[in-house]
């Protein structure tokens, strides 16, 4: 079961280990399958840039729990506006918490206090904890020692960013798993007109889904340039059949 906060927070349609294109990321998609299963480490970190996937394989952990009949709870630091520490409060009696963009946390005594005692509580229940953030647990903005000395309890795994030619591979299964085909030259148009970002190029496949069915049009290279007209997206080089 995955707990909800009372924001409403829900987890993306398409955040799932099957949607995960690990690449050079195997290690770290094992290790968070281990923790969704209870299996795994009691405390994983995991890094990267933005668009590396740490929401994504976050989100999958939190359903995966779920679907095996945990309880499992993903909290987005980065909307503490809305909430306040206290939200970390009897998160023990859950079988996995993850928090995500730690590194917004850093710095604020309330926040660091809350989570210090979140590891230990989390540690005596023997629940587990997945986190991310932006960088590695010694480079984050911890003032707090001793919430510093726990962030270096379990194993940490850098995301690595996929190559142009796994991104296409993941634009053309993610395209599948939403009932769509996409051929391999508008999944190159496509990666040679858009940001490399993992989060942008999600968004895309799920505004293509929308568009396509309005329009019940095949994702061709000129209807694909339609829609990346249409959201204000500009080609990086000009397109070789207009130039």
């Amino acid at each position: 079961m995955i707990r909800q906060l009372p924001l409403g927070i829900q987890l993306r349609s398409g955040a799932s280990f099957d949607s995960y294109l690990a690449g050079p990321n195997s290690q770290a998609l094992a290790a968070v399958r281990a923790c969704a299963a209870g299996s795994g480490e009691p405390f994983v970190h995991l890094w990267g840039r933005e668009g590396t996937g740490r929401t994504h394989l976050l989100q999958a952990a939190c359903r995966a729990a779920a679907d095996s009949g945990r309880a499992a709870i993903y909290i987005p630091l980065e909307q503490t506006a809305e909430f306040t520490p206290e939200i970390l409060d009897r998160l023990q009696r859950i079988d996995l918490v993850c928090l995500d963009d730690l590194q917004l946390v850093g710095g604020d005594a309330a926040w660091e206090q809350a989570l210090f005692h979140l590891f230990n509580r989390l540690r005596e229940h023997r629940t587990t904890l997945l986190t991310a953030a932006d960088r590695a647990p010694a480079r984050l903005p911890i003032a707090l020692p001793d919430l510093r000395s726990r962030l270096g309890w379990g194993p940490c795994y850098r995301l690595h960013p996929l190559d142009d030619g796994q991104r296409q591979q993941w634009l053309i299964a993610a395209a599948a798993a939403r009932g769509m085909q996409l051929p391999p030259e508008t999944a190159r148009y496509i990666l040679l007109r858009m940001p490399r970002d993992m989060n942008r190029l999600q968004a895309l496949v799920e505004t293509l889904d929308r568009s396509s069915l309005a329009a019940q049009r095949p994702l061709t290279v000129p209807f694909v340039r339609s829609v990346l007209a249409g959201l204000g997206e500009l080609p990086t080089r000009p397109d070789p059949d207009t130039a």
